[in-house]
């Protein structure tokens, strides 16, 4: 989370969050965002301190480890390893965004309230994300790593030091990977916050090493059907290029008959 010591951002770039002409719609007032923060519960809260827990724990123990079989002959692979990483998580992160946004409903069994319902929220109260503490923020990102982060570390208690030191740059791609998913939502709730960020995060912004405000802004125009790369946002100009969305979305359309985004629109579109 934001440092403590680190100077407050300037308001600048500050965007309204919500959509052009008309009333509000976007809001903690919205009747669907009220709705959907209620269906927020404890069982869900606990998943993510347990989720949080054990995937922190696990990469402490991974990274010990890494650094352990790391030598000087590796770094030309290792920092091909990290930047593919990188890209690979803003990649996943735009399918599972996209994914989320455009198919399923909040009522599906067990998937639709814990991992489609923050979604649904975030569309029409954007800001309700940096009013989320650390957990909520990236518990559910922290779920989806742990498999592999427990797979890394069974490898190191289990494999020779020999093939170790043969796989160790692979392992640094997927623990770079498995950083960049962790860290997902936590980046994307700080393109949203437009206040008492700390310094090197808005450094970080401004070089476009991770998710900058103003680029997010784009996927938050209504019917939120590009830009969905919430890493680092590098592929989201060259996948929106070659429509890779759009393509998707028609194939899937076309097999099963299903609209894109209605679920999405039909909260949006709650008046009570």
């Amino acid at each position: 989370m934001a440092g403590s010591g680190a100077a407050a951002a300037t308001p600048r770039d500050e965007p309204p969050e919500e959509p052009e002409g008309g009333g509000r719609r976007w809001g903690a007032q919205h009747a669907g965002a009220r709705e959907l923060a209620e269906l927020y519960s404890p069982g869900k809260r606990l998943q993510e301190w347990i989720s949080v827990i054990l995937c922190f724990s696990l990469i402490c123990f991974n990274f010990y480890n890494l650094l352990f079989y790391l030598r000087l002959e590796h770094t030309p692979s290792v920092i091909v390893g990290i930047f593919a990483g990188v890209v690979t998580a803003d990649f996943l992160s735009g399918l599972f965004h996209w994914g989320a946004d455009t198919w399923g409903s909040v009522e599906l069994p067990i998937v639709g309230k814990a991992f489609i319902r923050p979604f649904r929220e975030h569309h029409i109260d954007p800001t309700a994300i940096t009013r989320h503490d650390f957990i909520e923020t990236n518990g559910d990102n922290c779920f989806m790593t742990l498999v592999p982060l427990a797979n890394m570390a069974y490898k190191f208690v289990s494999f020779s030091p020999e093939a170790l030191y043969e796989t160790c740059p692979w392992e640094c791609y997927v623990f770079a990977l498995i950083i960049f998913i962790t860290m997902t939502n936590q980046i994307h709730k700080w393109s949203h916050t437009y206040f008492g960020l700390p310094r090197w995060v808005i450094f970080l912004q401004d070089w476009h090493i991770i998710l900058p405000r103003k680029h997010h802004r784009i996927h938050h125009v209504s019917p939120h059907e590009t830009y969905f790369c919430i890493t680092t946002g590098w592929l989201n100009y060259p996948l929106e290029k070659i429509r890779f969305w759009r393509c998707l979305e028609n194939i899937i359309q076309g097999l099963t008959g299903e609209k894109p985004r209605a679920d999405d629109m039909k909260w949006a579109q709650k008046i009570k």
